[in-house]
């Protein structure tokens, strides 16, 4: 992988994008890949995309976050999957990584109440409940101001 991605920087992508589409695996591979490729390839931007078919794709995105990967391909409600891949679920919801990275201290400049009312939208659309989870909890609630 590594070697890989050296090969790739030298054409001077605009990014390079590693991708866990099978969703297998775990924050502490994350970190040490993105730190690996980091050093590899410094100067250039890495984006991470990651399935979150075994429940480990949010926390993988924030240990990606956390190695300086600035940039997470996720999608409302979670939909998605990976026609190569048998069992594959969807991609990290959109509405739940805001949520994980605004409550973390992240600007991410995306309208959390107005992604998971999209989610919400999707879900009637497609007629079926999506994976994501603020679809159905909502974000947590915001404290009240005092009255005057």
């Amino acid at each position: 992988m590594i070697e890989v991605a050296r090969r790739v920087a030298e054409a001077r992508p605009f990014e390079i994008a590693l991708a866990d589409t099978i969703g297998v695996g775990v924050p502490a591979q994350v970190t040490e890949l993105v730190s690996r490729v980091r050093e590899a390839v410094p100067g250039v931007r890495l984006r991470c995309h990651f399935h979150n078919t075994r429940n480990t794709g949010l926390a993988n995105a924030f240990a990606a976050v956390q190695a300086g990967v600035s940039t997470l391909d996720s999608s409302l409600g979670g939909i998605g999957g990976c026609p190569f891949a048998p069992a594959a679920t969807g991609n990290i919801p959109t509405e739940d990584l805001v949520y994980m990275l605004h409550r973390s201290g992240y600007d991410t400049g995306i309208d959390l109440d107005r992604a998971i009312e999209t989610g919400k939208w999707l879900q009637e659309q497609l007629g079926r409940p999506v994976p994501g989870m603020l679809v159905k909890a909502g974000a947590f609630p915001r404290p009240v101001a005092p009255a005057a």
